[in-house]
């Protein structure tokens, strides 16, 4: 279905945000620019660190980004008790995430931004999430076995982990995911 004149430029390789693009049936190719700094201020709220990080993932490839192109770039952070769950640094950080997410409710934001050469439009969407608890062995289990190193929070709610933790989401899944899609779709209509 044609939902926008521009070519969609997809600037992520998260296989959950290729699969969600997808899903709207949308035509697009994917573009990645190697480390992209994910720095954020310390005094920006919370709230918006989504958001900012997907506007200046955007500034990486708006030099290269050409007239008739929309790139569509995003990025998800996992919130607990005003903390933020980046991606884990490594298996025992993975595993110390998902200790401290067991049985609790946080919330996910993805920030996703749209922009063409001309236009700029950035959005966030945030869905609660309730874990239910994680004994030491499913925890070992899931970071052994799926490997979350690059999912915020450690973990994929479209995973193992998120058929037997995840109690409760309010918001939308695809959001938790990675990317609020039903948002995506309605504004490349309007852009």
């Amino acid at each position: 279905m044609r939902v926008t004149d521009y070519r969609l430029v997809l600037a992520s390789n998260s296989p959950r945000r290729k699969e969600l693009l997808t899903g709207i049936d949308v035509e697009y190719e994917v573009r990645t620019l190697p480390d992209i700094d994910e720095s954020y201020p310390e005094t920006l709220p919370h709230e918006e660190v989504a958001a900012f990080l997907a506007r200046k993932k955007a500034a990486a490839y708006l030099p290269a980004l050409k007239e008739d192109e929309l790139l569509i770039t995003a990025d998800t952070i996992v919130l607990l008790d005003g903390t933020i769950l980046g991606k884990p640094s490594d298996r025992d950080d993975a595993a110390l995430m998902l200790r401290t997410l067991a049985g609790k409710q946080h919330r996910v934001i993805t920030g996703v931004c749209l922009t063409t050469s001309r236009k700029q439009e950035s959005f966030s969407d945030t869905a609660t999430v309730t874990f239910g608890p994680l004994s030491e062995e499913e925890i070992d289990y899931y970071v052994t076995r799926y490997d979350p190193l690059d999912k915020a929070g450690a973990y994929g709610v479209q995973e193992w982990i998120g058929y037997v933790a995840v109690e409760k989401i309010e918001g939308s899944y695809f959001n938790v995911m990675g990317l609020p899609i039903h948002k995506v779709y309605h504004a490349l209509k309007q852009f």
